[in-house]
């Protein structure tokens, strides 16, 4: 009974995912349940001198195409691309975050689906990512740290060789945030 409340409570917190968002891109946080705990799962970009994003630490998920219907047909999609993860099989929508702008490309608005995997699904990644790990949230909390690059110091998520930064650190630090404040 314990762990069903902590996926009840989060999908009353978020937004209905069916509310269109004013947003252009969308990722999913794809969350199992471990423990009374919610592990997430996050994947490795591979290295590309095009990608804004190469060889970081991120989630699933991509830019809205014209044949998308809306952000959910998107994430869906990108997620299935991306992973092999069909988020139409034993997955729930708990809903959406408010979307977020990537610094990197102000132009882009990022939509966060929060999305349970409640049977588990083979992952194969495509191209586009060279690796991925599930981590539980409550691990993530413990190694809130300081990544520093050439460009500056940036609040960031040290796990192992893992650091999650930039827009997808934003995304779980406001996930935590909803998760605490209820």
């Amino acid at each position: 009974m314990g762990h069903i409340g902590n996926a009840e409570k989060l999908s009353k917190l978020l937004k209905p995912t069916r509310e269109s968002l004013d947003a252009n891109a969308a990722v999913v946080v794809l969350l199992r349940e471990e423990e009374q705990d919610f592990q997430v799962l996050f994947v490795k970009r591979a290295e590309k001198s095009e990608d804004p994003w190469s060889g970081q630490t991120a989630l699933p998920g991509g830019k809205c195409n014209p044949e998308d219907r809306d952000l959910k047909e998107t994430v869906i999609r990108e997620t299935l691309e991306e992973t092999s993860i069909n988020l139409l099989e034993g997955c729930r929508f708990l809903g959406a975050m408010e979307p977020l702008r990537s610094t990197r490309r102000p132009e882009m608005r990022i939509l966060p689906f929060i999305v349970l995997l409640e049977k588990e699904q083979a992952i194969s990644l495509n191209e586009e990512l060279t690796g991925y790990f599930w981590t539980p949230l409550k691990e993530l909390a413990h190694h809130r740290g300081t990544a520093k690059f050439s460009f500056g110091e940036y609040p960031a998520y040290i796990i192992e060789n893992h650091i999650i930064w930039g827009l997808t650190y934003r995304i779980l630090k406001k996930l935590m945030d909803i998760l605490e404040s209820s």
